[in-house]
């Protein structure tokens, strides 16, 4: 079965560029056909080789397929190889599977835009980057995926580019994470500098036999990948982009946020985990990132009126909680809270999608309320996938999988209490805004009547997200190797385990198993408080349709922190100011020195053509003198 390993990656691309080749003189249909089934038939393909990689190899040997020599320069000779184990696995199946359902979805969704058939290619383009970079056996093709998402996120973003904000939004998402992945590329350099190779698994395997733990090189090289992290995962301080990227389409937001780009960060920490554990110090500035970002991004969520806003914030904090837990180096907990979020929040983005488009494009909250009734499969799929976010304890798979991060943040070797208190303080504000998002846009008064009714091609997608936002958590029961879990099994098979304490106390009580179960108890209780909370404050509340009057500090909130008002002050003026004064410099003027005499001498060849015929005739003959002459006199 290995051999069908290329065609998952090959099918999108190439609905992909019949799409870019042929879409104008396709008919809607027949782009849909092909937009969604490419993704399909990958997932499908994905699907039996995944079965197969389960049952056939239970030792979890890694499938290998080299298509060709890509490059060879020196002894440099990177190939389009692809690598496929449990973590790859694990993407390749969000991608394909999720994404599948998300076209689905897209294609009754975009029915009536102008650019339908340039939406698809650009969104088959999007996941094929993201397998691409996901099955990569070396870091240059790593790289090529990593820029090619960076690039279809630019696409989308600016999908509907007569907008001038939302090229804006484009151009900011663009222009913030290059800041990232120009370190990601200084460290890629290291990394070949020190192994002539950039096989990803070469370097993996010699990196501890090379580098000292907390070596310089290591912490340098380490540091430099966590900024290429930061700037696609969207993590303080490099998250302004995201919130601004709800320009896109709803459907391009559930693809960004659950099956694409902001997850590359993880997947790149996770894939080189070998280097973050040489340098602890930069792992444990991974957990404290993550600890940061999902409180300051939480808040962000409580005072937005834009429900993909919220949504935008919330996926910032989630992935918050996948950092913590790979700073601490529990490596399965954060691949399994990117499975689940996955679900979930592409369940709350197409379900927010959907009120919006039957809205009118209303995207404010405060001018919705009432839906349960008129939207019974959206409410009942979204606020399934509402309880997921929120970890909702035992009917979610949110509760198994954040629950499971929030417990490893203290109890790992590298967790502390810190890190336990801010992942609850996270548990209380998601369920706040979650739960607030909810009550202000399906309960109370209604402000605004749906104008249609959406066909199964919207609803299908949603049933099924809410299925496994309900079950998936459930392969988080342990295996029969006792208290391992199964999925905690598989992916430890590339991933090593975490390493707990052994003395792990909550509160004075015994360590072990209770202390687990004390801890999960904690969490679930933080989780229903928050519920709680939204209920008193805003369950069938008469709020008025305007936006609501913010204090100074909400409004600070709101605006994300203002982070992007301290890098218009301390970045951006700045650059302005001095190119201001420094635009009429000696080169400068060099330059448009050179500019004023070719433009002199193009007036002077303009005056001669005057259109009268007995100056041409005199200038030929004056022409025709000068030369003779020469020729004569020499």
């Amino acid at each position: 079965m290995s051999e069908l390993l290329w065609l998952i990656v090959a099918l999108p691309f190439a609905g992909s560029l019949l799409l870019a080749m042929a879409g104008k003189h396709l008919p809607r249909l027949a782009a849909a056909i092909i937009g969604v089934g490419s993704v399909a038939l990958s997932a499908i393909v994905m699907l039996i080789l995944g079965l197969d990689f389960l049952h056939g190899n239970p030792a979890g040997v890694p499938i290998h397929q080299t298509l060709w020599q890509w490059i060879n320069v020196s002894g440099f000779s990177p190939g389009i190889a692809f690598h496929l184990d449990s973590v790859s696995l694990t993407f390749v199946f969000v991608i394909t599977f999720v994404g599948a359902l998300i076209h689905l979805y897209a294609a009754p969704f975009m029915w009536k835009d102008e650019g339908f058939a340039r939406f698809f290619s650009y969104m088959n383009l999007f996941v094929g980057f993201m397998l691409l970079l996901v099955l990569a056996d070396n870091f240059l093709l790593l790289y090529l995926g990593w820029e090619g998402v960076g690039l279809c996120s630019y696409l989308l973003i600016g999908f509907w580019y007569k907008d001038p904000a939302n090229g804006y939004a484009a151009r900011k998402a663009f222009t913030v994470t290059r800041v990232g992945d120009t370190a990601m590329v200084i460290g890629l350099f290291i990394l070949f500098t020190t192994y002539h190779t950039l096989n990803i698994q070469d370097i993996l395997v010699a990196t501890p036999h090379t580098w000292a733990p907390g070596s310089t090189i290591a912490t340098t090289t380490a540091f430099l990948l966590l900024g290429g992290a930061i700037g696609k995962s969207a993590q303080v301080p490099l998250q302004t982009w995201l919130p601004d990227a709800m320009a896109a389409p709803s459907p391009v937001s559930a693809l960004i946020h659950a099956a694409t780009m902001v997850t590359a960060g993880v997947y790149l920490i996770a894939r080189t985990h070998v280097l973050f554990e040489l340098a602890p110090v930069v792992q444990s500035a991974v957990a404290v990132i993550g600890a940061v970002t999902l409180i300051v991004a939480g808040m962000a969520a409580i005072y937005q009126h834009d429900i993909k806003k919220v949504l935008a914030y919330s996926t910032i904090s989630q992935i918050g909680y996948m950092f913590v837990a790979l700073g601490v180096g529990a490596w399965s907990a954060a691949l399994f809270h990117f499975m689940i979020h996955a679900f979930f929040k592409s369940l709350l983005f197409l379900g927010a999608g959907s009120v919006i488009a039957v809205l009118h494009d209303e995207h404010n909250m405060y001018k919705m309320g009432g839906l349960w009734k008129k939207m019974p499969v959206v409410f009942w799929t979204f606020l399934v996938g509402a309880c997921a976010l929120s970890a909702l304890p035992l009917i979610t798979a949110g509760f198994y999988s954040k629950d499971e991060i929030i417990w490893q943040a203290y109890a790992s070797d590298k967790g502390s209490i810190t890190l336990w208190l801010t992942g609850l303080a996270g548990a209380f504000i998601t369920a706040l805004y979650t739960f607030r998002m909810v009550f202000l846009t399906f309960f109370g008064k209604a402000k605004a009547e749906p104008a249609y009714r959406q066909g199964m091609g919207m609803t299908l997608p949603l049933v099924v997200l809410a299925f496994l936002s309900f079950v998936g958590g459930f392969i988080q029961l342990p295996d029969n190797m006792g208290h391992v879990t199964l999925f905690s099994h598989f992916i430890q098979q590339v991933l090593p385990a975490t390493t707990p304490t052994g003395t792990a106390v909550i509160a004075g009580l015994p360590s072990g198993h209770a202390a687990e179960w004390i801890a999960q108890l904690i969490a679930a209780i933080v989780s229903i408080a928050g519920l709680t909370l939204a209920y008193r404050l805003y369950y069938n509340k008469p709020f008025p349709a305007a936006e609501p009057v913010r204090n100074p500090i909400q409004q600070f909130f709101f605006k994300g922190w203002d982070f992007d008002l301290l890098y218009d002050k301390v970045i951006v003026q700045p650059i302005v100011f001095f190119s201001r004064i420094d635009k009429n410099d000696v080169i400068d003027q060099f330059y448009t020195g050179l500019a004023s005499v070719a433009g002199l001498f193009n007036k002077g060849l303009a005056a001669t053509q005057n259109g009268k015929l007995r100056w041409y005739a005199m200038a030929l003959a004056i022409g025709a003198v000068i030369t003779l002459t020469i020729l004569l006199s020499t």
